[in-house]
């Protein structure tokens, strides 16, 4: 018994540390990224963020319907402001990749044909001298025009 309640308060500790990260990732995508959608109307989606340490990648599917013109933004907090993402199809032929714009931080696409898109983000490695690598909030958001 007196395993289980060291146990089971490391469990509660990490579960509300992986919440306030994921409130104040969601708090940034609200105030800062949001903003880039416009005059796109967002999707009302915020659970795509999260924090991610230079070198980290993540990649995520999402579907997308034709005749629909979408804006996609990847914003990152300081000092993660240089975010790279690349869109890919099915096939893994790369639809856009955004180190071949500036890096920059939003797509406007409308797809011919509705499809599964994967998205692969990365965290490139800073150039300024550090001890530990730089982390922060990485949000993904969507938005629609309106017709």
């Amino acid at each position: 018994m007196k395993r289980i309640i060291p146990a089971l308060f490391i469990i509660a500790a990490l579960f509300a540390v992986d919440t306030t990260t994921h409130a104040q990732c969601k708090g940034f995508a609200k105030k800062i990224c949001k903003q880039e959608l416009t005059p796109y109307i967002h999707d009302g989606n915020y659970d795509l963020s999260a924090i991610l340490t230079e070198g980290e990648e993540a990649d995520l599917y999402k579907t997308f319907y034709s005749g629909q013109n979408y804006r996609m933004v990847v914003c990152g907090a300081e000092p993660l402001t240089k975010i790279e993402f690349k869109v890919m199809d099915a096939y893994k032929n790369v639809i856009y990749d955004n180190r071949e714009h500036n890096l920059s931080m939003t797509w406007d696409f409308k797809l011919e044909a509705s499809q599964q898109l994967r998205i692969v983000i990365k965290v490139p490695v800073s150039d300024k001298q550090a001890e530990y690598p730089f982390s922060g909030c990485v949000a993904i958001l969507y938005g629609l025009k309106e017709r």
